[in-house]
């Protein structure tokens, strides 16, 4: 019923509000949010003599080098392991310049929350894998009076800011970093988009593309001309835009038509689809399931956009979560509502990719990942996968059947008081899973979480990994038989049907075959 709805971003009005009943993107108005021009300025030449300044300095051999800076909360979708990454993989980059990662504040990294922790062990564990000591500095404490100097010596260095995060729903360091003359390279995903093309003052990114991410750093850093455009565009834009003065002209630019009655307000006919909101939901594999025939999955993609209102999406994978967001925008495929990544051992939310840190705890119960490397690093058919497959909760080998019995491994674990969760899939995977992890059993827990029932929710699956979601209460489908060996125990279960084509087309044949809407459509408003 509201006459104006205030929004940071064009996403926001698209992707969020997008979802509701009673849509009306002609009532929203962005109007972003502003920042403190008295604290964020451009460097007035005395901030090399600070306490910050002093504690660069400790980290780094050639100080005088342009600042690249990285300023966030510990999280994973902060992405700021890849950022390190492509620093760590581009001789110039380290050539012509210093990494300054700023996140958080931290006394002892062992008493952390466990996500903080994991994120600033990879961190650390990515700075010396790469060998740039002497080149990153990654300070312990900071005041939040003192975040502004961080700018400041950044843009007195000639330096860059960079927020590499998966998504991001505004960027309030992006106009902060901006007010004081430091150009931005940010992810394209979510409010840079804005923030850029207001200020242009900077470059979007693709924040899982590693070469393209130091390519763009290293043109911004090394056209010295272009630099002190991007600079003065960025102080000059935030000003325009991004002040608190700003906020509120165009605030009341919003306001003021309808209080003075000068704009008509167009009422639409409210209606509403009889019944529980968002009733059912799809949760799919994304390897086989989605990935194969572009054809198809443009056909389903469709048929879940019409239906978005009453459904939830999902998509449960046995990747990592930066893999599988690379391996959605490889494929246009739009981020799920829901998504259950490495093996079911982290589930994530949309539309910020908020992740279900309760989830994390709940897993965590009996889980002791360096007991079970030990255990299986001698049993002959076994190679660990390389360290990007790895995961806080998943532990993933290569395993040759001909060599390694399946059922023998899960007794060595089981008779040394390992209780967990193994996972064969694709005839050639292990995965090692804490006992409560499964994609099942967070296909279950998201089911307990959103509401939605599960006898109304259709499970696509392809692999052996699928084979607890696709059990149950739920509608089943094995979409795809290069695999059938590993779900071939499935097919006299009840309730999972076995589709005769492959990819995306066996989801939509699936569908069909459990007349997934016929009662939507029957219950449909007029």
């Amino acid at each position: 019923m509201a006459e104006r709805v205030i929004t940071s971003t064009q996403q926001e009005i698209e992707q969020q509000y997008g979802l509701y009943d009673f849509y009306q993107p002609d009532r929203m108005r962005v109007v972003p949010p502003g920042t403190d021009m008295a604290t964020f300025f451009p460097p007035q030449g005395n901030e090399k003599d600070s306490d910050i300044a002093r504690t660069f300095k400790r980290f780094l051999t050639q100080p005088g080098k342009p600042i690249i800076l990285a300023l966030s909360r510990p999280d994973p979708k902060k992405n700021i392991v890849t950022l390190i990454e492509a620093y760590g993989e581009s001789p110039q980059l380290q050539e012509i310049a210093n990494l300054v990662i700023v996140a958080g504040n931290r006394d002892d990294i062992q008493d952390m929350e466990s996500v903080s922790k994991s994120v600033l062990n990879d961190i650390l564990l990515a700075i010396d894998r790469y060998d740039l000591y002497g080149k990153v500095a990654y300070p312990k404490h900071h005041k939040s009076d003192e975040v502004a100097l961080f700018y400041r010596l950044a843009a007195l260095s000639r330096g860059v800011f960079v927020n590499p995060a998966l998504t991001e729903p505004f960027g309030l360091t992006l106009i902060e970093a901006a007010a004081c003359g430091l150009p931005i390279v940010a992810t394209e995903d979510g409010g840079p988009i804005d923030i850029i093309k207001n200020c242009q003052n900077g470059h979007l990114i693709n924040p899982l593309d590693k070469p393209a991410i130091a390519e763009i750093i290293l043109q911004t850093l090394s056209d010295k001309q272009e630099w002190r455009r991007l600079a003065k565009n960025g102080i000059q834009g935030v000003q325009r835009h991004y002040s608190w003065q700003a906020h509120v002209e165009k605030y009341l630019s919003v306001i003021r038509p309808l209080v003075e009655k000068t704009e008509p307000i167009t009422r639409m006919n409210l209606s509403r689809r009889p019944g529980v909101f968002r009733d059912r939901a799809i949760f799919t594999s994304l390897d086989l399931n989605l990935i194969g025939d572009r054809v198809s999955l443009a056909r389903l993609l469709h048929t879940i956009q019409a239906h978005r209102k009453s459904t939830i999406f999902g998509i449960a994978t046995g990747r990592r979560l930066d893999d599988a967001l690379d391996t959605l925008r490889k494929y246009s495929i739009p981020e799920p509502g829901v998504l259950i990544s490495s093996q079911g051992t982290e589930i994530h939310y949309a539309p910020n990719l908020t992740q279900d840190t309760e989830w994390t705890r709940h897993i965590n119960h009996l889980w002791n990942p360096q007991a079970v490397r030990d255990i299986l690093k001698e049993i002959p058919g076994l190679e660990k996968q390389p360290k990007r497959f790895q995961s806080e909760f998943k532990i993933s080998y290569y395993i040759d059947p001909k060599v390694a019995d399946l059922k023998e491994i899960r007794h060595t674990l089981l008779r040394s008081e390992q209780t967990v969760n193994t996972v064969f899939s694709f005839g050639q995977f292990l995965d090692v899973l804490p006992i409560r992890a499964s994609k099942g059993l967070a296909l279950r827990w998201c089911a307990d979480q959103l509401g939605f029932p599960l006898k109304n929710t259709l499970v696509a699956g392809v692999t052996g990994d699928d084979a607890d979601m696709l059990r149950g209460n739920t509608l089943g489908t094995v979409v795809d038989n290069r695999h059938f060996d590993e779900l071939s125990e499935l097919a006299n279960v009840e309730n999972i049907y076995f589709s005769t084509q492959a990819n995306a087309a066996g989801i939509l044949e699936a569908l069909d075959y459990y007349q997934f809407y016929e009662d939507e459509v029957e219950n449909a408003a007029p």
